[in-house]
């Protein structure tokens, strides 16, 4: 169900902090028109944790309807609040979504069994397929395997997004997960590594700029033409490591913003990038030239 490149994109602001919808749109289309199989609004480096939910349900809408039809829409629902999770999902399917992504509980840290009850309640509650968010570093909650592999009987449950950066832990989701549960890499840079390991793609930070580079490195991996595919995991590394210069999505937000594309505006405690890592970062964009 999920294979290839989903734009984790990121939600353009005005200089006033609102949402600029027709940038918004743009990247809409800009994603599109660059191949991605998918875009997933309002997730971390949409600014979920300062978004309104009202504000979330719109960044959805605006998405859904601006892509009508083209590409799935993964709608960053979750929450650590289960009854608000179940709310969100709810809401998004409502305006257009096609699927769920739900990240692990934070801050509350839930056991391992409350993880299981937590996503498999959302799914029950509602008919968009789920995938699942595992990113500890965030989270401070890693979602062990045999819980996830228990997860992924569920019928809705159908991916994980995974950003654990442990390669056994792939390797054991990939080896025991039932057929058709899709394992896609959380961070650009393992999304190579991943697919060799048995992933179906990416959810992609790099694809906001470089939608077609990251596809053309998607495909050759899931072809298995490793020279090609091999050649663009290094082309492509230095914009990799660079938006991550500083806290996602600061750094992709600064890059977007540098070709004329959004505003590079933030909602605090989110801050502009520093002027050393702005340098760094039009070093990059200058060696790489993403579309």
């Amino acid at each position: 169900m999920f294979e290839g490149v989903y734009t984790a994109l990121v939600t353009p602001f005005n200089n006033d902090g609102s949402i600029d919808k027709g940038a918004l749109q743009n990247l809409v289309d800009a994603q599109i028109e660059g191949g991605v199989q998918g875009i997933v609004p309002v997730g971390t480096t949409g600014e979920s944790p300062t978004v309104t939910h009202e504000e979330n349900v719109q960044v959805v809408e605006i998405v859904a309807k601006q892509a009508a039809g083209r590409v799935s829409i993964v709608a960053g629902t979750g929450s650590n609040s289960t009854d608000e999770a179940v709310r969100m999902t709810r809401l998004a399917a409502d305006v257009g979504a096609t699927a769920t992504l739900q990240v692990t509980p934070y801050y509350n840290r839930p056991t391992q069994e409350g993880l299981y009850l937590h996503f498999t309640t959302i799914a029950d509650a509602t008919d968009l397929p789920v995938m699942v968010y595992n990113v500890p570093s965030r989270t401070a909650q890693n979602i062990e395997t045999p819980t996830l592999l228990q997860m992924a009987e569920h019928e809705r449950i159908a991916a994980v997004k995974e950003a654990s950066g442990s390669m056994i832990q792939v390797m054991s989701v990939v080896e025991g997960a039932p057929k058709g549960f899709d394992v896609l890499s959380g961070d650009d840079n393992l999304t190579l590594p991943i697919m060799a390991l048995g992933g179906c793609g990416v959810v992609s930070v790099a694809s906001n700029i470089a939608p077609r580079k990251m596809g053309a490195l998607v495909k050759a991996a899931q072809s298995g033409d490793a020279e090609t595919a091999q050649r663009l995991h290094y082309e492509l590394l230095p914009l990799f490591k660079g938006v991550f210069l500083q806290t996602n999505p600061i750094p992709i937000k600064y890059a977007l913003a540098r070709t004329g594309v959004i505003t590079e505006s933030y909602r605090l405690p989110l801050v502009p990038l520093s002027s050393a890592d702005k340098k760094k970062m039009d070093a990059i964009l200058d060696q790489v030239q993403p579309e």
